[in-house]
């Protein structure tokens, strides 16, 4: 009898250790997030009596990518840079990569959750975050100073420029602190209007159904309704741009 039971705690121990990694991150949830970066990856087929739109953006862009687009497919040859667009330093080192030579009508933009992100190369949670002994990735006057760039860099494309605001940080978010989003935003949104480029409220739309999109509680990320959700208010606003 000792051994059967022997066996079945074994058993339950090895079911517990495939379900999470040894960060205690899902591991179900990483691999459908690896799926949807996947997905996202793919070069439209290009059309060239269509707008070329280029995303740019962190995981939260990714989410939303395939959603737009699909709802964008005859309207316009959406891209996205590969992979994650990190934090505003990762951008300027490899932007003119991500823009590359192709003629661009439109470029959807966002840095920020990474920039205001604490992290602490001791800390075991998912990405080292730690925003009570971790290092910010960018004060807000590296982000002022990157951002500034960035937009001069952008401008030189002559693509009609959309800004789309940081997504709320949520409570209970391990290394990042409540308001810092609001804050990264302003300092953007003054550089935005500074040079007259188009902003997509993407923070407070997201706001509105808050924690309900919410993948879990004090996690940046969201559900698949929820990034279809924020995908509705991107393909407006690119919509509205390609249409002028």
């Amino acid at each position: 009898m000792k051994r059967i039971q022997l066996i079945i705690i074994c058993v339950l121990c090895v079911l517990m250790c495939v379900g999470s990694d040894a960060s205690g991150a899902d591991v179900t949830t990483e691999a459908k997030r690896d799926k949807r970066k996947r997905a996202t990856s793919s070069t439209p087929q290009d059309n060239p009596e269509l707008p070329n739109v280029l995303l740019i953006g962190d995981s939260i862009s990714i989410g939303y990518t395939a959603e737009v687009q699909k709802q964008l497919a005859g309207k316009a040859d959406v891209f996205r840079i590969p992979g994650n667009g990190k934090y505003s330093e990762y951008g300027l080192q490899n932007l003119n990569k991500w823009i590359g030579s192709r003629k661009w009508d439109v470029i959807h933009f966002n840095w920020g959750l990474w920039d205001l992100c604490y992290r602490n190369p001791k800390s075991k949670t998912q990405g080292n975050r730690d925003k009570e002994n971790g290092t910010l990735t960018a004060t807000p006057e590296q982000y002022r100073a990157n951002m500034k760039k960035i937009v001069a860099r952008l401008k030189e494309t002559n693509a009609t420029l959309i800004w789309c605001t940081t997504t709320p940080v949520p409570e209970f978010e391990a290394g990042r602190k409540l308001g810092d989003d609001i804050k990264y935003n302003q300092i953007a949104e003054e550089i935005m209007k500074a040079n007259g480029i188009l902003i997509n409220d993407l923070h407070s739309h997201a706001l509105l159904k808050l924690p309900e999109i919410q993948v879990r509680k004090g996690d940046v990320h969201y559900t698949e309704p929820g990034y279809a959700y924020l995908a509705e208010k991107v393909v407006d606003e690119i919509s509205s741009a390609i249409s002028k």
